[in-house]
């Protein structure tokens, strides 16, 4: 008698358009050692037939580093926000259940649109004015604690998990989510950034800033950075507060 072939089965949640009402397909691979989320959707693209002999559209997403870097391939994987590309077959329960990060416009199957974040970034001004640097013979030093801290949260993707996760983003919150805030905090860590440390502090007093958080910490266990995501939300938020107290005596 042949040996039965070991298979993973997956229960994608697929929508063909921003528009258009979301559906569930079932696909089946062949297993083998080491295979992640994103190497079964290849295989899975590779010969698009649903478990019941259906041919379909391959399944779309996105991905790009592959090695859990650039945040792309952030979906809900079996109930839980992380990348694809670190989702290791070995390590979850079958049937797969994969879904769009849904706090996000959805573009196609497991496609989203992420913009919202960035826009969020500009909103606090998260970069550093350069102009004219190079003039400067001496750059200014940062001291080894702040600079732990701020190589902590430089590891950011920009992934959207902790935005997913949060019960204050969404359609009942104006929240920006703990990322674009986090990096308000970072930015105003640099010697050159903390010149415009207040701008980015009355970004953040503003609507959907600091208050909207709900201090959750759903945010720091999905991170798939292990940033301390509510620690930095708490100095940020004590920051935030002396900025205002200061407005007011400065009026």
């Amino acid at each position: 008698m042949a040996e039965q072939k070991k298979t993973v089965k997956f229960i994608i949640e697929r929508q063909d358009s921003p528009t258009s009402k979301p559906y569930t397909q079932e696909f089946e691979i062949p297993y083998r050692p080491a295979l992640n989320v994103v190497a079964s959707l290849m295989e899975i693209q590779k010969n698009p037939v649903t478990t019941d002999g259906k041919k379909v559209a391959p399944v779309v997403w996105e991905c790009n580093c592959l090695e859990k870097v650039c945040g792309a391939c952030m979906m809900v994987i079996n109930g839980r926000a992380r990348q694809a590309c670190c989702a290791l077959i070995d390590e979850l329960e079958q049937p797969i259940r994969l879904q769009p990060a849904r706090t996000f416009p959805v573009i196609r199957d497991l496609l989203i649109d992420r913009s919202v974040m960035f826009e969020s970034l500009k909103r606090v001004q998260a970069w550093v004015e350069v102009d004219g640097s190079w003039e400067v013979k001496d750059a200014p030093i940062q001291n080894p604690y702040t600079a732990t801290t701020a190589y902590e949260i430089s590891h950011c993707m920009t992934c959207g998990c902790c935005l997913e996760a949060c019960p204050n983003v969404g359609p009942q919150s104006d929240f920006i989510g703990a990322s674009p805030s986090v990096q308000a905090y970072l930015f105003n860590l640099h010697p050159l950034g903390k010149f415009d440390k207040e701008k980015r502090l009355e970004a953040l007093m503003g609507k959907g800033g600091i208050t909207s958080c709900g201090n959750s910490q759903n945010c720091v266990e999905v991170c798939p950075k292990n940033i301390k995501l509510t620690t930095y939300l708490a100095q940020l938020n004590r920051d935030v507060n002396k900025q205002a107290l200061k407005n007011i005596f400065n009026k």
